[in-house]
């Protein structure tokens, strides 16, 4: 697989997660205050990091939001 093809993949992933984040928020304008504000912090925690497109404190912000959710899902269930 060619890398232009693997970073497809990804953003589609990243895109599927952002949706799945902000279609199980009750309040987008918040979900979205506490996406920016914790890309903010690991911008600043993570100051060594690569700059990777796809490894932006943003896009690890997301997914991370989404595991959590999931994981909290779980344990209701």
């Amino acid at each position: 697989m060619h890398n232009h093809e693997l970073k497809k993949i990804n953003s589609k992933h990243i895109r599927y997660k952002t949706e799945k984040l902000l279609t199980l928020a009750s309040n987008r304008y918040k979900v979205t205050v506490q996406i920016a504000n914790r890309a903010k912090r690991k911008k600043y925690e993570d100051i060594d990091i690569i700059d990777d497109p796809l490894n932006k404190p943003i896009i690890r912000a997301i997914l991370e939001m989404v595991d959590e959710l999931n994981q909290s899902e779980i344990i209701t269930d």
